[in-house]
């Protein structure tokens, strides 16, 4: 005798966009002197341009710091040590992204339809990962809070929603991490630079992903 399926999930309680997350990893920045965020903003530029030329690897406070043209010891202030400036970066670039779906225009942002929302949440997330590669390995969050950190459940949470939205009888929590596993940088990373997949092909496979999951089929 065939085991039963499994029973539907319960609808989840409505979440309103704007309970999403907000991103903050300095909670202090818009309290900086004046003197203190034009510092932090030109670190941030120099950095940015060495990680571009070299590579988040290779790059040392002492050149950030060169580049431009402070000391030494403010970099290490402002930041702490390497790991917190390519955070800072890595932070700078999440809430750029973040204004784009959340008040952006669609289909990134609102007004379009939820599947087609995915599919350029999707898009957007994989180009930039593939022009930032190096810099969001270098600041990937250790294993106990990948899941954790405010960026990833940001942009999780933001997918929850789309999901709710599109399939509301679905189980749109794991769902959203079934999803985001196919962004995630050190996967994209294996299969551009590793495996030598076109960026192409993992955008067709991301809107194919989509489509199953939101399309007529998926329907219960």
């Amino acid at each position: 005798m065939s085991a039963a399926p499994p029973p539907v999930p319960a609808p989840q309680d409505p979440v309103q966009p704007q309970e999403l997350l907000q991103l903050g990893i300095d909670p202090d920045e818009p309290c900086l002197r004046a003197d203190a965020a034009r510092n932090r903003a030109r670190l941030l530029e120099a950095a940015a341009l060495l990680v571009a030329e070299r590579g988040a690897d290779s790059i040392t406070m002492e050149e950030v710091a060169a580049a431009a043209r402070v000391g030494k010891g403010t970099v290490f202030r402002r930041f702490g040590d390497r790991t917190g400036l390519l955070t800072a970066l890595l932070d700078h670039s999440e809430r750029k992204f973040q204004a784009a779906f959340l008040t952006g225009p669609p289909p990134l942002g609102p007004g379009a339809p939820p599947a087609e929302r995915l599919r350029a949440f999707g898009l957007a997330m994989l180009r930039r990962s593939a022009e930032e590669l190096e810099l969001q390995l270098a600041a990937e969050p250790e294993a106990g809070r990948r899941f954790t950190s405010p960026p990833r459940r940001v942009l999780r949470h933001h997918v929850t929603l789309l999901l709710r939205e599109a399939v509301p009888d679905a189980d749109c929590e794991v769902l959203a991490h079934t999803l985001m596993a196919q962004l995630d940088p050190a996967l994209i990373h294996h299969l551009i630079r590793q495996c030598g997949m076109p960026p192409e092909r993992l955008e067709s496979a991301w809107l194919d992903l989509v489509d199953r999951v939101t399309g007529p089929a998926s329907a219960r």
